[in-house]
């Protein structure tokens, strides 16, 4: 049974091992599993795990046949735990990049709208001030990537920013705002409509769309609905640059890219845009961030450079 008041100082005496095993064991479901990852013995894990319990007075773990689950007192301590496990990562981090002046680690999340130029150009820009720097990037929508970037798992995302800017412990700015095209291959049969060209004959055709729980989806669907028409129905869900690239060169789908996406294909002929205009799809592309958490100064020049690429742009 949870007690009535969990003193500061019996949070003070959790040490950092017991939170890498709090979250190993979480990870695995399974004690045993958790024992081999760590090192340690089953014997071990499990006296470990009883005497955290014992001195916040809190079941973390439901046991049963099956394995391990987090309480939800378990959940919210290995919330806390992966965020400060990352910390300390930033910390060596940064005294690392103190000692070398150049190097550092960035994690990063991106989303279409900045992988295809923002980010890599900025990324560019980034290594001739910081040679040594490592860059690792997860790219996926602004679902998937919030929960690693709340526990701390990525630095910051970059990308179009979704419809409710105000999320709890989150900070967003704004770098830019990006139209959003229908592309379709070069020398594809909806071309030589021209300016005649209507929503209804879009729907004769095969869609590449991002899912139906991005801000995007919901912006194409709103404009088919605008023009009293049935959005269509994705072929293929995803937001995949290079699958997304190949399919739209080689067949006759239809895609929504942002605008910065598809530039270099245009240019060179590749790819084109469809003469009509999705006037809700316009959008704010920026960097999400933990309000509260400091960046490393890798990090921080890394958002420098965005802003500058974005300022060109």
């Amino acid at each position: 049974m949870p007690t009535d008041n969990i003193a500061p100082e019996l949070l003070s005496r959790i040490k950092l091992r017991q939170l890498r095993l709090l979250i190993a064991v979480a990870e695995q479901g399974n004690i045993l599993a958790a024992a081999r990852q760590m090192g340690l013995t089953q014997p071990a894990v499990t006296k470990s795990l009883k005497d955290l319990e014992q001195d916040l007075g809190l079941e973390l773990f439901k046991r049963s046949n099956r394995g391990v689950q987090p309480t939800i007192y378990g959940e919210t301590l290995l919330r806390h735990a992966r965020l400060v496990l990352a910390q300390l990562g930033y910390a060596g981090e940064e005294l690392a990049e103190l000692q070398s002046g150049s190097g550092g680690r960035v994690r990063v999340g991106t989303l279409l709208a900045a992988s295809a130029y923002l980010l890599p150009a900025a990324i560019e820009r980034l290594r001739i001030s910081r040679p040594k720097v490592q860059v690792a990037i997860v790219q996926g929508t602004n679902d998937q990537l919030a929960a690693p970037l709340e526990d701390g798992e990525l630095d910051f995302v970059v990308g179009r920013l979704p419809e409710f800017r105000h999320r709890k412990g989150l900070s967003q700015e704004t770098l830019t705002d990006e139209a959003v095209w229908l592309v379709v291959r070069d020398g594809h049969p909806l071309l030589k409509s021209g300016s005649n060209l209507a929503f209804l004959e879009l729907l004769n055709w095969d869609w590449i769309l991002p899912p139906e729980t991005t801000t995007l989806r919901r912006q194409i669907e709103k404009s088919f609905h605008d023009a009293e028409v049935e959005p269509p129905v994705p072929a293929i869900e995803s937001v995949s640059y290079l699958s997304n690239r190949y399919l739209l060169i080689a067949t006759d789908m239809i895609g929504v890219w942002p605008s910065q996406a598809v530039r270099d294909d245009m240019a060179n002929g590749m790819l084109a845009r469809l003469p009509l205009g999705l006037a809700d799809a316009v959008g704010s592309v920026g960097v999400t961030k933990r309000r509260e958490a400091a960046l490393t100064p890798a990090a921080e020049a890394l958002i420098q450079e965005l802003r500058a690429v974005a300022a060109d742009l």
